[in-house]
C-alpha cells in the first residue's frame, strides 16, 4: 500500500491507459483499479481523426443556425393536435 501512496499518479495513468491495477495485502488482492473510457462518442472521435471537424478544447458553442418564424407555433399545433 505504501507503494500505491507513493506513486498514485504513476498508476492511475496506467489504469487511464486501460491497465488494470490491483492492489494487495497479504498477497490478497482488496481492490482494483480501472480506467473509465472516455466520454467522448466514436462518431466525433472519427469525425475530428479525418479531420472534417476541429475542436480546441474549448466548450462547444454550437451551431451558427436561426429560425425563421413562418407559420404556426409549434405550441399551438400541439393544442389543436389534441383537440
Amino acid at each position: 500500500m505504501q507503494e500505491f501512496k507513493s506513486h498514485l499518479s504513476h498508476y492511475v495513468g496506467q489504469a487511464q491507459s486501460g491497465q488494470l491495477i490491483e492492489l494487495t495485502s497479504h498477497r490478497k488482492v482488496v481492490a482494483r483499479i480501472v480506467g473509465v473510457p472516455s466520454t467522448a462518442s466514436a462518431g466525433v472521435s472519427s469525425l475530428l481523426a479525418a479531420g472534417v471537424a476541429a475542436w480546441q478544447g474549448g466548450k462547444p458553442m454550437g451551431a451558427s443556425l436561426s429560425l425563421q418564424k413562418r407559420g404556426k407555433l409549434v405550441s399551438a399545433l400541439v393544442l389543436e393536435d389534441r383537440g
